[in-house]
């Protein structure tokens, strides 16, 4: 057996007829014998699945690797140091079994038994083991591949990261984003295709055009590609590997192979001819006919019997169940890294654009892992909004401009968040965020909803709203949309808050993803306390004392106005007006934290008050206001309320016409008085 560089410390056998490094990784040489028993311990986990599956034992979904078990195996077995990473996608099997040698913790995972590697949350498609990550999204991981090979950079230990993903993947947008932003860097990333030739059930050449090895020469990477049915195939692969290590910088693999089962349990449509053609060129069996008898014997029966007590083992477990069944993912409520008081609290001496410089400078100098991602950011320009001004001078190789890539760069943050990194990405306008979609939905919010001891410190800020004359895609409020996707934090605070203290916090103190909204407007504004006081938090509003509320005016109002963001110096304004002209006392309450809601803190403070007017600058169907008030509605608010947003309609350019789509004083004064009727 080879020496692992994983470590020099003696190494157990938990597999038959292999050694295992000390973190579980299964050694497997490159002779024949080797390559056969756990290539076919392989096939016979997964032809265990889908016996498991006939009788009722496995549910939903899964997807075998048949026929490609050398394929799977190549890359994974040859990657040694104890921080190489591997990403894979929905056919993971094979990559994980060699990456991990957890073949119970696989089948029962399947089975979703509570023995399963992941207590039976992931299943099939989703399975984490140490830096195994794998998702059912196609190409979802390869931003996030980036970001752990930027991370193995600037830790300089040699480690690299495999990004393996199908050739029906090759359609897939954020997989060249992906490729660019790693041939840009120059990181230690190696792109993995597995070309079997067919996606679910369309041909892939019907799908895709050019060849696939000019994808990454056209890229500038070195490319290779070989076919796993090749004498030679796993000792090329490993020179691939070790090429990529030492070159430290990124590579592009295309490995052809065969796919003799169905995409997942009986949806194979290829007809008998091919099918045959697949077995006769079954690499694995091939292998097998190299061996002499007895050997091939002895393997087969071996394996044989592992299969046999680990399929008894799986059965046996208990079946997955919560101890309790969980209202959120929110385990943590901080982490120990202690964000200090931004340079110039309390509020009041500069405006919000400096407050959150000084944060984001606080920040480069605090924490060595706190690293800045967007479009310009770099000096003399520093943002579309001038935040990171004089940042990238200071901090050089912190603060990193990136292409047009919004996906790739969230993705990006998400592995740098995984790898111990506090990383903050600048999206140019909120709008764009529904190009992060995908990143933050599928994969920032997964980790640690799905997967035990996982965090995504991850910020991604963004300036929204609208009052510029930008129009109708650099105008809007989307914070409706991502509030109300699980996990996700949502901050957006205003001129009375301490805007830096947030975003330090943010960063430091929560260990969950976050969407940290700013409002163009606000960025020139004085940023001060003024009359407004923290509404005590109640204790169960989880992150409410990190994000407070704040509230001003009368104890016993006539009317209380509940709003946030950019909409707060217009309700101020209404505020006044209502109080001079009207003689109507006016309180506002003014959270911070729009997700997860602090709805213990808001009901408690609002169910007594008589009128309540919840104003939003976004599209308010199915908005926070929404929320807000369903909320106090199930506390049995007996008062009367109205909710103030704007009309479900594009924003439009011209000022007049914006002017008459989003919420205005006169209009707000004219809505919250029909309160009074």
């Amino acid at each position: 057996m080879q020496n692992a560089e994983f470590s020099d410390e003696p190494r157990s056998e938990k597999i038959p007829g292999f050694a295992s490094d000390v973190h579980g990784k299964p050694v497997i040489d490159l002779d024949a014998g080797s390559l056969y028993a756990f290539g076919h311990l392989i096939r016979s986990a997964e032809t265990l699945v889908l016996d498991q599956f006939s009788k009722g034992l496995v549910s939903g979904t899964t997807h075998t690797c048949l026929g490609q078990e050398l394929c799977q195996m190549a890359v994974v077995r040859s990657l040694r140091h104890h921080r190489d990473a591997v990403l894979s996608t929905h056919r993971n099997h094979g990559h994980f079994l060699t990456y991990s040698g957890e073949f119970l913790g696989l089948v029962a995972e399947i089975m979703g038994r509570k023995d399963g590697v992941c207590g039976g949350h992931g299943g099939s498609q989703h399975l984490a083991y140490r830096h195994f990550h794998s998702n059912g999204v196609q190409g979802g991981m390869a931003g996030i591949g980036v970001g752990l090979g930027l991370s193995r950079k600037r830790d300089g230990d040699g480690a690299i990261v495999a990004v393996i993903v199908g050739d029906g993947t090759l359609g897939q947008g954020l997989l060249y984003e992906s490729i660019n932003l790693a041939s840009v860097w120059e990181l230690p990333v190696l792109f993995v295709i597995e070309n079997n030739g067919i996606a679910q059930t369309t041909s892939t050449a019907e799908t895709t055009g050019g060849t696939i090895e000019a994808r990454g020469k056209a890229f500038g990477l070195p490319t290779w590609r070989f076919s796993d049915d090749h004498p030679d195939f796993c000792k090329q692969v490993e020179e691939v590997t070790h090429t990529v290590r030492g070159s430290g910088g990124p590579g592009f693999l295309v490995l052809d192979t065969m796919r003799m089962g169905p995409h997942s349990k009986g949806d194979d449509l290829r007809d008998d001819a091919e099918k045959e053609a697949m077995r006769r060129r079954d690499p694995l069996a091939r292998l097998g006919d190299g061996l002499t008898q007895d050997l091939r014997g002895e393997i087969e029966r071996r394996n044989e019997q592992f299969m046999k007590a680990l399929a008894e083992r799986a059965e046996a477990s208990p079946k997955a169940e919560f101890e309790e069944p969980p209202l959120h993912i929110f385990k943590k409520t901080r982490v120990t890294q202690k964000a200090g008081p931004v340079r110039g609290d309390p509020a009041g001496k500069g405006n919000v654009r400096q407050s959150l410089n000084s944060a984001l400078r606080q920040l480069l100098e605090h924490s060595d892992k706190t690293l800045l991602q967007g479009e310009d950011l770099h000096d003399p320009y520093g943002g579309a909004f001038k935040v990171t001004v004089g940042l990238s001078s200071d901090f050089p190789g912190r603060v990193i401009s990136t292409p047009i890539s919004e996906a790739g760069i969230t993705g990006t943050a998400i592995g740098l968040a995984m790898a111990g990194f506090r990383p903050i990405v600048e999206i140019m306008f909120a709008d764009f965020l529904t190009l992060c979609t995908d990143q933050i939905y599928n994969h920032a919010v997964k980790f640690p909803g799905v997967f035990a001891d996982i965090d995504v410190p991850l910020v991604i800020r963004t300036p929204s709203g609208g009052r510029r004359g930008y129009g109708p895609t650099h105008s809007q409020s989307p914070e409706n949309l991502f509030a109300s996707v699980p996990g996700l934090t949502v901050v957006y605070g205003s001129h009375r808050h301490n805007v830096g203290q947030l975003l330090m916090d943010a960063t430091m103190q929560w260990p969950y993803p976050v969407l940290f909204l700013e409002h163009k407007l606000l960025y020139g504004e004085v940023q001060d306390r003024g009359e407004f006081k923290i509404l005590p938090p109640d204790e169960k509003d989880i992150a409410g004392d990190l994000f407070p509320t704040l509230v001003r005016g009368s104890a016993e109002p006539d009317i209380t106005i509940v709003t946030y963001g950019g909409m707060l110096p217009v309700v101020e304004t209404v505020a006044e007006q209502l109080e001079q002209r009207e003689e109507v006392s006016v309180e506002v309450v003014a959270p911070a934290l729009l997700s997860p809601f602090p709805r213990r803190t808001l009901n408690r403070h609002l169910l007594a008050r008589p009128r309540i007017a919840v104003v939003e600058e976004a599209h308010h169907d199915f908005g926070i206001s929404a929320e807000i008030l369903a909320s106090l509605l199930e506390a049995q608010y007996k008062g009367r309320a109205i909710r103030i947003g704007t009309p479900p309609v594009p924003i439009s350019s011209a000022r007049t016409l914006e002017s008459q789509i989003l919420p205005d004083e006169d209009r707000l004064i004219d809505q919250i008085l029909t309160l009074f009727d």
